[in-house]
C-alpha cells in the first residue's frame, strides 16, 4: 500500500509565506492594525499560530512583508498609467482603488506612527519604501515635463511634495470624515494645483518674523 505524505514545508517556502501575509492582509481588511496578533493572523490564514511564528520570527517582518505584498498588488498594475497618461492620472487611479477598498490605506496610515519613530527597528526600512515611491513621482512628473504634460514652469521635485502631500493628506482627511468625496476632493485639489504649477514661482513677499 502506497500512503501519500503531506509535503514538507519550510519558514521560507513562498507558498506558506504567502499564505500568512494573505491571513494578514485579511485579518487587516476588517480590524485595526493594534487588534491584529499572531492568533488572529493565524486564524485568518487557517493554520496555526506556530506557523506563522516560525514563518515569520519577528512581527516587524510580517508587518514589513505585509506592506511589500499589498503595495505592489495595489499599484503594480497601475504603474504603466504612469508612462501612458502621465502621474496625476496614476494617482487618482490609485486613489480609486483605495475608495474602493480603502483597508490599504488604512494599514499604511497606521504604520506611520512606527516610522516617525527614529528609534524603532523597523522606520528606517518604512522610509525607503516612502522614498521609493517620492522618487517614482517625481521622476514620473520630470517625464510628464519633456513630454509637455506638465509645465516647464513646475520644478519636478518640488511638484512631487505638493502632490503627494494633496494625495496623503486628503486620503488621510476622508478617513477621519468619512462623508467626504475623496475623489472629488483630489479631482478639484489637483486642478488648483496644476494652475499654480503653469505660473512662474514667485517667493513670497510677507515678513514672516512679523506675523501672529
Amino acid at each position: 500500500m502506497h500512503i501519500e505524505t503531506p509535503p514538507v514545508t519550510t519558514p521560507d517556502d513562498p507558498a506558506l509565506r504567502g499564505e500568512v501575509i494573505h491571513g494578514m492582509i485579511t485579518a487587516l481588511r476588517s480590524r485595526p492594525l493594534h487588534e491584529v496578533t499572531p492568533e488572529v493572523v493565524a486564524a485568518a490564514a487557517g493554520v496555526d499560530t506556530v506557523v506563522v511564528g516560525r514563518t515569520f520570527p519577528s512581527w516587524d517582518g510580517l508587518l514589513l512583508a505585509t506592506i511589500d505584498r499589498w503595495n505592489e498588488d495595489r499599484t503594480v498594475p497601475l504603474m504603466p498609467l504612469a508612462e501612458q497618461h502621465g502621474t496625476i492620472r496614476f494617482l487618482r487611479a490609485i486613489v480609486t482603488a483605495n475608495v474602493a477598498d480603502p483597508s490599504l490605506m488604512r494599514f499604511l496610515t497606521a504604520t506611520l506612527n512606527i516610522a516617525a519613530s527614529p528609534e524603532h527597528p523597523l522606520a528606517p526600512m518604512l522610509h525607503v519604501r516612502w522614498r521609493r515611491f517620492h522618487a517614482f513621482v517625481q521622476h514620473a512628473l520630470e517625464r510628464d515635463v519633456l513630454l509637455g504634460r506638465e509645465p516647464s514652469t513646475m520644478e519636478p521635485a518640488r511638484g512631487s511634495e505638493q502632490l503627494l502631500a494633496t494625495y496623503e493628506g486628503l486620503q488621510l482627511q476622508s478617513m477621519v470624515r468619512p462623508e467626504m468625496d475623496l475623489l472629488e476632493a483630489f479631482d478639484r485639489a489637483v486642478t488648483r494645483l496644476r494652475e499654480g504649477w503653469s505660473r512662474a514661482y514667485v517667493p513670497p513677499v510677507w515678513d514672516l518674523a512679523r506675523v501672529g
